[in-house]
């Protein structure tokens, strides 16, 4: 049936944004076609914001803030999502040499890496549990004061439903998630 009906595309967005923004507790919503498009889009929003200038010339970011800070052990085959926006992955966290594993990354070394070329924060959040939610607090709050953004990777984080929610009220700014992981 829907083939056979014309819409304007933005009008359908907006409205598909009204809807995901009910659903989220979010400002606003967007259908994209992945969570790995979310990702980029989601890195091109912390780079260039309300600036359309700086819109039309991604990925090329020469003269913009265009790091994205990320936990070491949450780096992942998506990372050229964030990358292809034209962002540069700035490493936070340390390995444990003598467990051979890493160890929890903290809120001082999110910090600690903010500078003047900080476009945002990825978390990737894999499973959602009270330790990760507590960092997402913390770190949030942490961004919030320095004026910078948080992307989170949420893609696997559904079901359950109530996770729909719970990212963007511990303060997160965007939050991906997949209509392809077991929705």
């Amino acid at each position: 049936q829907a083939s056979k009906e014309c819409v304007k595309i933005d009008e359908l967005q907006a409205a598909a944004s009204r809807v995901i923004a009910e659903l989220t507790g979010a400002e606003a919503g967007y259908v994209s076609c992945g969570a790995a498009s979310g990702l980029m889009l989601g890195t091109a929003a912390c780079i260039a914001g309300h600036d359309v200038r700086r819109m039309e010339r991604l990925p090329d970011t020469t003269g913009m803030p265009n790091e994205m800070i990320m936990a070491k052990d949450q780096r992942c085959g998506y990372d050229h999502a964030i990358r292809a926006a034209g962002a540069e992955i700035v490493e936070v966290g340390l390995c444990d040499y003598l467990n051979g594993s890493m160890r929890p990354v903290e809120t001082w070394e999110f910090e600690a890496a903010i500078n003047e070329r900080t476009a945002g924060i990825a978390l990737i959040l894999y499973v959602s549990d009270p330790k990760k939610e507590r960092q997402l607090q913390e770190v949030t709050s942490m961004a919030h004061q320095h004026g910078i953004p948080v992307l989170v990777d949420a893609a696997a984080s559904v079901p359950p439903l109530e996770n729909f929610k719970k990212f963007i009220a511990l303060g997160a700014d965007l939050v991906v998630y997949s209509g392809g992981k077991a929705i």
